[in-house]
């Protein structure tokens, strides 16, 4: 795990992918992110969370005050929040602003839906930042603060993130689907990136003891980067 920040106030860190922000209700004794810090850094405060499987900058408060102050930033949606999204398929658009109601846990599979009469609003900025073959890469910006916002609102464009089971097919990223000829290992192909594609790129907010606006980028995991040098090394050219 990558401490991209660390102060009386403030501990920013680069989460991986897998591990859960706080302890998992089915698996209490599993690792996760406050517990695996605490011993390090002392108490901390959870101030907003990612999904298990997204990977990204997260911002853990140090101080009851710290706590308090990022809360209310997150809560009146005064953050700036950037995540990167690996998704299945080409968009047609550059730009795009998603505005449609989302209602969590809204069918069989738990899933959050868009729901005009009971859903709360909802507003995604999305830009398209490249393409590749079947695949792109989006630039999302969660203008508030639903559950599963950004996968909802892609899986709703018709473009998922890649490797999302409950919005998409959740199939991975092979080499063999980009690399013409390409056969792939004997006993099965290992996925590129096999999990959700979506990274938690930048958090901006004003720091809660200085009171200066902060913001904090995290680099690529690295099966984000592999899946992102084979889609760009077998782009299609013209």
């Amino acid at each position: 795990m990558i401490v991209l920040w660390a102060d009386d106030s403030l501990l920013v860190v680069n989460k991986p992918a897998g591990l859960p922000s706080l302890p998992d209700g089915y698996q209490a004794g599993a690792p996760h992110l406050k517990g695996m810090l605490q011993p390090v850094y002392g108490q901390l405060w959870i101030v907003h969370r990612l999904d298990r499987e997204t990977s990204g900058v997260v911002v853990l408060a140090r101080s009851a005050e710290a706590h308090r102050a990022l809360n209310t930033q997150f809560q009146g949606h005064k953050t700036g929040k950037v995540y990167h999204a690996l998704v299945v398929g080409m968009p047609e658009w550059e730009e795009r602003l998603v505005d449609a109601p989302l209602l969590p846990d809204g069918d069989r599979k738990h899933r959050t839906i868009v729901d005009t009469e009971l859903g709360r609003p909802a507003v995604t900025r999305l830009r398209l930042l490249e393409r590749f073959a079947g695949y792109a890469l989006v630039e999302a910006s969660p203008l508030t603060g639903r559950t599963h916002q950004i996968r909802a609102h892609l899986a709703l464009l018709g473009v998922p993130i890649v490797a999302d089971a409950l919005y998409g097919d959740g199939q991975g990223i092979f080499l063999s689907a980009l690399k013409p000829g390409y056969q792939g290992r004997k006993g099965g192909e290992r996925a590129l990136l096999g999990r959700l594609g979506l990274h938690a790129w930048s958090l901006e907010f004003v720091h809660p003891s200085s009171g200066e606006r902060v913001r904090f980028q995290a680099p690529y995991p690295k099966d984000f980067q592999a899946a992102l040098r084979q889609l760009r090394k077998y782009r299609p050219q013209g």
